[in-house]
């Protein structure tokens, strides 16, 4: 691996040994499954990233959020180290162990609200948004589910029907659930009829509202089921009002509230959860993600006596909190708390933000920039005042990223956005260089228009 290239330095992609495997990769498995970019990771440690080609990489992907402690985080690796040594897999509902039930109960301790709660582990943030919904159904003996428009809750059935994007997540998939009522989400940037961001997040939880006399019924209406900030549909953070006002409609017609904190949650943001942010506490918070520390593990947290109705076996599933993943979350959330990775992702979040928002004086490209903690969106767009979105310069800029050694990705239906979610433990210099290769791109791609 000598010959690979350091951070910085221009490389082709694919390497020849990256190559080889894309071949295998085509060869074997669908083009449906998207690719970021053309590489094969050899290791990881930290924000670092090497290939298969000995090139060097800082990650600004996170595995789209995963890896919030970082690639192979010390207390994650030897807490799957310790319990794989013990047993693999019971199947709880078989053979209970112990690193379910702590989870359960620390995730319990750290979500918001102090009543009882209880919690169901899952392998994926689809599996988990599913046993939502379920929850909030079976409660309230109701049906219906508000969602918004950008929405991303995942790809199995009734989660693809609440995600908003139609290609390339629904297409030729459905029919889906018809119980499913869509919504404006407060979208500032891109308000409509002149509004500000506050009065559109107005107009919003207005326009639902108005719909209960309308469009439908709040008696059949179950939950409302969003993002604190709006992930794979822009980065968007929406004004305290919106979330405000969310809570007062469940409030006031006996909805459940739903929390999908799948990539917003465990510390991305610089608090544990984003919604935190909006002192608003919901019925059901959704985490996967970065709970695992890079482990395949997700879960539902929810009022106690949510589930009260349900009959032995209405919930869980054979793998559903594997307890090598319960071990890594535990050791995850505890890596979260004990190095104040917290403040690490308030204090290099404002740095990013600051350095960006520089950028944006000085290239006509940005149109606007957006984030709290280290969760943050860029937009491009061809012209500020109509706000066209520049897509193919997007596309541009992350293609000569990924050639210079920085790993990030876009985001939104417009296809011009880039989301920057490194890892909190990431290294000043770390970030410092990462900006550096993104402010390069974008100023070559904006000279060029």
């Amino acid at each position: 691996m000598s010959n690979g290239k350091k951070v910085g330095e221009v490389r082709e992609l694919p390497g020849r040994k990256s190559a080889e495997l894309l071949d295998l990769r085509n060869e074997y498995i669908p083009k449906a499954m998207f690719q970021v970019i053309p590489l094969f990771i050899a290791r990881g440690k930290g924000a670092l990233v090497i290939d298969v080609d000995g090139n060097e990489y800082i990650d600004f992907a996170a595995g789209i959020a995963v890896l919030n402690t970082g690639h192979c985080h010390d207390k994650v690796v030897t807490a799957i180290q310790r319990q794989a040594d013990k047993y693999l897999h019971t199947a709880f509902n078989v053979l209970m162990y112990e690193p379910y039930v702590k989870l359960a109960k620390k995730l319990a301790e750290i979500t918001p609200g102090s009543f009882p709660k209880q919690v169901v582990l899952k392998n994926s943030g689809s599996e988990a948004i599913e046993d939502a919904i379920k929850i909030a159904r079976t409660y309230t003996g109701k049906k219906g589910i508000i969602c918004f428009e950008g929405a991303f809750h995942g790809r199995t059935q009734i989660a693809a029907a609440l995600t908003s994007q139609v290609k390339n997540y629904k297409f030729g998939f459905g029919p889906f659930d018809p119980y499913i009522y869509r919504f404006p989400y407060a979208y500032g940037y891109r308000a409509p009829f002149g509004l500000n961001d506050v009065e559109y997040a107005e107009y919003c939880v207005n326009r639902i509202e108005d719909s209960f006399k309308s469009y439908i019924a709040p008696e059949e209406t179950a939950a409302i089921i969003f993002e604190p900030i709006l992930g794979e549909g822009g980065y968007i953070i929406p004004p305290a009002e919106f979330v405000k006002g969310l809570r007062r409609l469940c409030d006031t017609y006996n909805l459940v509230l739903i929390a999908d904190e799948v990539q917003s949650g465990m510390g991305r943001t610089g608090k544990m959860w984003a919604i935190e942010h909006f002192n608003v506490i919901p019925d059901i918070v959704v985490t996967s993600k970065g709970l695992g520390g890079g482990t395949v593990i997700a879960a539902s947290v929810f009022r106690k006596e949510m589930t009260e109705k349900f009959g032995v076996g209405g919930l869980g599933g054979t793998l559903g909190g594997n307890p090598v993943s319960c071990a890594a979350a535990l050791a995850a959330i505890e890596a979260i708390e004990q190095e104040n990775l917290l403040d690490r992702a308030t204090k290099f979040g404002k740095i990013a933000k600051t350095r960006l928002d520089d950028m944006k004086k000085s290239y006509k490209l940005i149109g606007d920039v957006r984030g709290v903690g280290l969760s943050i969106g860029i937009e491009f767009v061809t012209n500020r005042e109509t706000k066209e979105p520049a897509a193919k310069e997007t596309a541009e800029i992350i293609k000569k990223c990924h050639s210079r050694g920085l790993i990030t990705m876009s985001c939104g239906a417009l296809k011009n956005i880039i989301r920057l979610m490194p890892p909190l433990v990431i290294k000043d210099d770390e970030l410092q260089k990462g900006l550096d290769i993104l402010e390069a791109a974008i100023k070559e791609i904006n000279e060029a228009i």
